[in-house]
């Protein structure tokens, strides 16, 4: 018979907070497969920490997002959002399926062009497009979204002298009842700055005015802002056509739909709380079929989602380092992962679960990770059983923006792990060594020796 680990008794107040109809519910379940793959063998084949991502969930995500928006509107498609997760083969599992891509940097372009999309079809946003970027996306014909004036400008430039013409769109920005209103990119609308960007633009010899996009925010709960943001497009677009004859050819309703996270300081869990995509779907293509088109006049509508697609396809797998009593009491345990690379735990109260069978004994506890700062904090207050040191646990819904917004700070970035749709694992970017790390340093000579 093993020996049970001792636990030092402690006194807490029980607080069981407010009921709601939902009831009371645990937290936690034991998690020791992935896609029917073992945690444990994932973790001892490819080290602790390390992140999992399961190509079925992506590509059962993505199929439901577009029977969602098809079943209801007879002209749509999806562009994957580079930022939100960038490893080839993860945007590759979204062009086979049929996405385009979506990027916001050159460093995003290039990395599409080398994943093979035709330049055609990707979609060039962002604020941050110099001369040689436009140059490039300009003879590539690749759809360039315009941001500001002065880039509006500069590509107008640009176009004259290369005889060539720029298919373009503008982004537009607006209240639709969400405050504070995403005004930072793109021209406003109320106040007039989006039609005098069109007239601008068809005033220019070098322009093809293609479509309207429109990013309104991210991790939008309300499904209704977007049916105000597509009637503004669908109104835009209407005033374009009576005003110059001109069709516009797409309009993009840009991303921001929520994945089933639990945000911090929420009242419920999000998979209680969040909308269906079905839902964001009913909005925006029931306001677009009654906004006035002609059936043949129709625009494509372009749908740049990220999170919603990706997020519980994603897994961080991590280890025990040790537990603790702060000064007040309470458990704290610590992790081989921090918010380095766990970045959405600023956002998120991700739900964490042990990765072995546990006793009936828990506790509310702070984990923390293993850097030397104060604000590495994974849960600032989580109930679980008693973690001991060498206990794995999983972390969910990590696959948006944690493998783009990560940082080589203190420790090193680890493996991602695919687990396909055989259930057969590949490594899909291996850990930094230190190796990776000096192989972009210089040291100047002067500064090789050194004597203490």
């Amino acid at each position: 018979m093993t020996k049970l680990k001792y636990e030092r008794p402690v006194i807490k107040r029980l607080n069981a907070g407010l009921m709601n109809k939902f009831g009371t519910r645990t937290e936690y379940a034991p998690v020791t497969h992935i896609e029917g793959v073992s945690v444990r063998e994932l973790i001892r084949n490819y080290g602790s920490p390390c992140f999992v991502i399961s190509e079925k969930q992506i590509r059962k995500n993505y199929q439901q997002a577009v029977r969602a928006f098809k079943t209801r509107y007879p002209k749509v498609q999806f562009a994957w959002s580079y930022k939100t997760n960038y490893i080839s083969a993860v945007c590759n599992i979204f062009h086979q399926e049929g996405s385009w891509a979506e990027v916001v940097s050159i460093f995003e372009y290039q990395k599409a062009i080398q994943n093979g999309v035709p330049p055609t079809k990707i979609i060039f946003n962002g604020p941050d497009k110099s001369n040689a970027d436009l140059k490039l996306a300009v003879e590539n014909n690749s759809l360039i979204h315009i941001d500001h004036f002065d880039e509006l400008y500069e590509l107008a430039e640009l176009t004259t002298q290369l005889k060539k013409k720029a298919r373009v769109a503008i982004r537009v920005n607006m209240d639709t009842g969400i405050y504070p209103i995403w005004d930072r990119f793109g021209f406003n609308y109320e106040s007039g700055q989006a039609w005098n960007a069109v007239t601008k633009i068809m005033a220019g010899e070098y322009f093809e005015l293609v479509g309207l996009h429109c990013h309104i925010g991210t991790f939008m709960l309300s499904t209704n802002a977007y049916a105000v943001a597509a009637s503004k497009l669908s109104e835009l677009a209407l005033a374009i056509r009576n005003q110059y004859g001109k069709l516009i050819q797409y309009l993009d309703l840009g991303g921001g739909f929520p994945s089933t996270n639990t945000l911090k300081g929420a009242y419920l869990p999000g998979a209680d709380t969040v909308p269906p995509v079905a839902d964001f779907a009913e909005a925006i293509t029931t306001t677009i079929l009654n906004a006035g088109f002609k059936t043949d006049e129709l625009p494509l509508l372009i749908l740049e989602s990220g999170r919603v697609l990706i997020d519980d396809a994603g897994y961080l797998l991590g280890s025990v380092i040790a537990n603790k009593r702060l000064s007040d009491g309470r458990r704290a345990t610590i992790m081989d992962f921090g918010v380095n690379i766990l970045f959405t735990s600023f956002w998120y109260d991700h739900k964490i679960t042990p990765a072995q069978e546990f006793s009936h004994q828990n506790e509310d506890m702070v984990l923390f990770g293993p850097l030397c700062m104060n604000i590495d904090v994974i849960r600032e207050s989580v109930n679980l059983p008693l973690l001991h040191k060498g206990d794995q646990v999983v972390v969910h819904k990590v696959g948006a923006y944690n493998m783009t917004q990560w940082m080589q700070f203190i420790q090193m970035r680890p493996k991602v792990v695919l687990i396909d749709s055989q259930g057969i694992t590949h490594v899909i970017r291996n850990n930094e060594t230190i190796e990776t790390i000096e192989a972009l340093e210089q040291v100047p000579d002067y500064l090789k020796k050194f004597q203490l």
